[in-house]
């Protein structure tokens, strides 16, 4: 049977608009930093929330948190969440990932403890809701850097530095006294006559 083409168009329009609505069980919008920096040896708290179109309870919510590294493309659990905290027994983030999240504030965010430089690289937060399923995953460039300490040149800068002010502090304390005594003892010279005077009026 055929159709004229004035009346397929407005159902292919139609269905441009109704069938990726009806694919689309839901929508999760994850917020992460794009950057996060470290020193090496602390805590950092990798943040991560979400929005979700269905209701959120503690047993719909499940959390994953995984690890890029730079020098490799393979991803490593770090974090898992479902009813419960899951936090990594064997791997690189043993010990080194706890939880600090709220699930019924949107917030699933971790800390890791510690840093070393071989946690540099990205972390990856997916979340999902049941049945809401769909949305991207948050991404965050977590970068270590080495702890801010006083190098040997900076010890010997301070240390001469600290010689010169002691230095400066001497001096002027001497001049403010030799300043003192000169004027303390100006009126008292000019009171005495001079010497021969004092002798030609013992003669007399």
């Amino acid at each position: 049977m055929f159709y004229p083409m004035y009346r397929i168009w407005p159902l292919l329009l139609l269905g441009g608009f109704v069938v990726p609505g009806v694919r689309r069980v839901g929508g999760i919008d994850i917020y992460t930093p794009k950057e996060v920096e470290a020193v090496n040896g602390t805590d950092v708290k990798l943040k991560c929330t979400f929005t979700s179109t269905q209701p959120v309870s503690i047993q719909s919510v499940t959390v994953s948190w995984n690890f890029r590294p730079m020098n490799s493309g393979s991803d490593e659990s770090v974090f898992y969440y479902q009813d419960v905290p899951y936090p990594p027994m064997l791997g690189r983030f043993k010990g080194h990932a706890v939880w600090s999240g709220d699930i019924m504030k949107r917030d699933v965010s971790i800390t890791l403890l510690n840093v070393p430089p071989t946690f540099n690289g990205t972390y990856i937060c997916q979340v999902r809701n049941r049945p809401d399923v769909h949305g991207s995953n948050g991404e965050i460039f977590l970068r270590v850097v080495n702890k801010v300490s006083l190098s040997e040149i900076s010890i010997l800068a301070a240390a001469i530095g600290g010689s010169c002010a002691v230095i400066l502090i001497l001096l002027s304390i001497f001049v403010a006294v030799k300043f003192y005594r000169r004027k303390h003892m100006e009126p008292d010279t000019e009171l005495q006559p001079p010497e021969h005077v004092w002798k030609d009026q013992t003669v007399l």
